[in-house]
């Protein structure tokens, strides 16, 4: 039997997601602060995930993104702007590795746009919209979705902030709320689902079973 996801209706009347609040979210911007941020996301072993790409406007256009690549602890969020060249090989690192688990909704587009931009391979993903597809929901989750099952509540996503230019060199404070909470949310579904850690569906694994 089906199960069924709450309805955009029933969503509206739930009480607000409490996500991350501004002074949580870490945009590092020098090697030091990079190098920092990376060995508290490998101390976690798992993270919330997400990516934020310049939206296309115009069939056909190909997004060139991702351009900010978002870790959630479950106290902070590091967001990983990639124009800023310092960064980039300690997100590599990250991305590529088999130790940090990323947990996140719609996770295999994503896999698709890294190898495509970055050459590197998306190690030890967990896409939570397969999760719930093996629990019996068969139409795709998503985070609000998933926010509304788990927490009764209702996490609000604004389309003027998700259809913003990501690519700028500076994010606004809205941008930083909206991509940090994305990979929060996800984190915390993750936790509260006290799933083991075998029992994760790992994308991305070297092992006889993985999705390398």
């Amino acid at each position: 039997m089906n199960k069924i996801a709450p309805t955009k209706d029933e969503i509206k009347l739930l009480e607000p997601f409490a996500g991350l609040t501004l002074e949580h979210v870490h945009v590092p911007t020098t090697r030091e602060e990079f190098a920092a941020a990376t060995a508290e996301i490998k101390a976690a072993g798992i993270v919330g995930f997400d990516t934020e790409s310049k939206p296309t406007f115009v069939v056909g256009d190909v997004s060139e993104g991702p351009h900010v690549v978002q870790f959630a602890l479950h106290d902070k969020a590091y967001l990983f702007q990639l124009h800023r060249t310092e960064g980039l090989p300690f997100l590599l690192e990250l991305l590529q590795s088999e130790e940090v688990i990323k947990v996140g909704f719609g996770l295999r587009s994503d896999r698709g746009n890294i190898l495509a931009k970055l050459g590197v391979h998306f190690n030890a993903v967990v896409d939570l919209n397969t999760v719930f597809s093996k629990d019996g929901y068969h139409k795709e989750m998503g985070v609000r979705g998933a926010v509304a099952l788990v927490f009764k509540q209702r996490f609000a996503k604004a389309r003027h902030v998700t259809t913003s230019n990501w690519s700028q060199p500076q994010l606004t404070p809205q941008q930083m709320l909206y991509a940090a909470n994305d990979s929060y949310a996800a984190l915390k579904v993750l936790a509260a689902l006290n799933l083991r850690r075998e029992d994760l569906p790992i994308m991305g694994m070297s092992t006889p079973d993985g999705d390398a």
